[in-house]
């Protein structure tokens, strides 16, 4: 009788990838895999690589998915120790998969003989060797029995042991950290459902404050400790709302979180709380926030000193307090009270054109111009000529765009000047004398070393293309020089029209990729020596070829990628 697999195999390969699949057969065929479960809905087994890495997969045919404990599967997804269960398993010989299939129901069956007091006094036993499973023991049974003082002790300790940091913790141990996080809070968050949700609000007073000081120590790349203090968050208020403290004290407690933390967990507080603050609470808020707004005093002009997290949080704070008053003049009072940035001008003006006021938003705006003229921020320009065309001054709207155009040059600021045109003749002028005042730019900003990604000679190549003037663009491009990204992409747009001219570009681009080396390098000469194929005849690519293939042959993985794709 046929086996048949468990998990497809083309599926597996396609998931995994080339790479990880081969190194998941390697530890499938060392046998490094070691079944521990196994039905019709999971597998679950432990991997012997640079650790034991506990693996589980689910579904079968084409259709699975799967989970690991090592870095690789938290970084990229499916990873050669779960590869290497799914082949371990299309593996088993029937009578290894009844084995597997019957292990921990052997065990089930074996503890349930053992009688109460016989498997009580087992784990027990376990527990005095093992830390962890004593700690767990401890806390299960103190949430069945003690009082909120021995709780309260016991969880803050697991908060103080799973939050500690000795000296930093890098990106590739965080997972840890944060999975021992997610376990205090597992614990807190049980207490709600037996009513203490009074005592969940102090044990998380004692975790945002673990918390605060412990993120300054940690490589957060991923999130996982911000998730943790936003989960820690979410149950603070279900405890507000099932506890109802006193309304006052929790502004205030509140508002300092706000104002004080380093981090924005509690940024709105006022908002997301406002329904457990009431009428009271929301007032005492705004008492604090309008107290310590009036110490700041108002700058005029440029910025002379950085703002703070909570100045900002201050602000904002008034800003959403004026909002829920539907005071507009309020609002527009609070953002003036600090003009240090042409966006300050640009927040009081969209704040003024949201609520119908569109003249005093232009003057906002044209003031904001004004005092910023030598740092013109271009959404502020934006906004101002849209307000400008609304008022049927075209003419002031058209001036400022080429003025911010001769500045910060832009395909999107182009395509803005050319819309505003009109006809086709008046395009065409446009068209003229942007790219006239490109080129003069380019020829002026020095040689290829000073050429960056938002100088005028990319630009310049941008727009010639975006107006199909494929032969200037490569002009532009010889003469000014051109990053590989650009004139790949100038390549592409000329395949159908300038065939001669892509190939040209495609050569180049091969060969410094080849010289580069590493497999990425390989996989992007690769995919453009196909492109190759369909613009260059057989007999010249298969020369092409040829000739590569022996400058490079000292580049294995590039000649092996080439023969095993049959680009030829």
């Amino acid at each position: 009788m046929l086996r048949t697999d468990r998990f497809d195999l083309a599926a597996l390969r396609e998931v995994a990838g080339d790479k990880t699949f081969a190194r998941g057969s390697a530890y499938q065929a060392d046998r490094r895999v070691e079944i521990i479960t196994i039905d019709e809905a999971r597998v679950v087994a432990r991997v012997a690589g640079t650790e034991i890495y506990r693996c589980e997969l689910t579904g079968q045919g084409e259709i699975f998915s799967g989970a690991c404990t090592c870095q690789a599967f938290a970084d990229r997804g499916f990873c050669k120790h779960l590869t290497a269960v799914a082949l371990t398993v299309n593996n088993l010989e029937p009578d290894e998969l009844g084995q597997a299939s019957n292990r921990l129901g052997k065990i089930r069956d074996h503890l349930r003989a053992k009688g109460i007091d016989r498997l009580v006094e087992m784990i027990i036993g376990l527990a005095e060797r093992a830390p962890k499973l004593l700690e767990e023991l401890e806390l299960s049974a103190a949430l069945d029995s003690a009082d909120d003082a021995t709780l309260s002790a016991q969880l803050k300790r697991a908060i103080t042991d799973a939050t500690r940091v000795r000296g930093y913790i890098e990106y590739r141990d965080m997972r840890d950290w944060v999975r021992h996080i997610d376990g205090a809070l597992d614990r807190i968050s049980v207490l709600l459902g037996g009513g203490r949700a009074l005592l969940v609000l102090e044990l998380l007073d004692h975790f945002f404050g673990r918390m605060d000081e412990a993120l300054t120590k940690v490589d957060d790349s991923d999130g996982g400790g911000g998730a943790c203090y936003a989960r820690a968050c979410e149950i603070h208020l279900a405890a507000c709302e099932q506890a109802k403290p006193d309304s006052i004290e929790l502004a205030r407690v509140l508002f300092a979180r706000e104002v004080n933390s380093d981090w924005d967990f509690f940024f709105g507080a006022s908002e997301t709380h406002a329904d457990v603050l009431g009428t009271a609470g929301l007032a005492e808020y705004r008492r604090l926030a309008t107290e310590a707004w009036q110490k700041i005093r108002s700058r005029r002009g440029r910025r002379t000193e950085i703002r703070t997290g909570g100045e900002y949080a201050l602000r904002a704070m008034m800003e959403r307090f004026a909002e829920r008053d539907g005071d507009v003049d309020a609002g527009i009072a609070i953002r003036a009270s600090d003009l240090s940035t042409a966006y300050d001008y640009l927040g009081i003006a969209q704040l003024c054109l949201d609520n119908g006021r569109e003249q005093e938003a232009l003057k906002w705006a044209e003031e904001g111009l004004w005092k910023f003229e030598d740092e013109p921020d271009q959404r502020l320009v934006l906004f101002t000529c849209g307000l400008l065309q609304r008022s049927g001054r075209n003419e002031d709207a058209n001036e400022r765009l080429w003025k911010l155009f001769s500045r910060e040059p832009s395909v999107e600021l182009y395509l803005r000047l050319k819309s505003d045109a009109g006809d086709c003749n008046a395009q065409i002028l446009v068209r003229d004398k942007a790219i006239a005042a490109l080129s003069v730019r380019a020829g002026k900003s020095g040689s290829q070393s000073e050429w960056s990604v938002f100088g005028a000679a990319e630009v310049l190549v941008r727009v010639l293309m975006a107006e199909g003037l494929l032969a200037d663009a490569w002009a532009a491009a010889d003469k000014h020089g051109c990053r590989e990204i650009l004139m790949e992409e100038l390549a592409r747009a000329s395949e159908t029209d300038l065939p001669a001219e892509a190939l040209k570009a495609y050569a180049q681009l091969v060969e410094r990729k080849v010289r580069l080396g590493g497999q990425g390098n390989y996989s992007d000469a690769h995919a453009m020596i196909k492109r190759m194929r369909r613009l260059d005849g057989a007999i010249q690519h298969s020369a092409y070829l040829a000739d590569l293939m022996t400058r490079h042959k000292a580049k294995r993985n590039f000649i092996k990628l080439l023969t095993s794709k049959m680009v030829s």
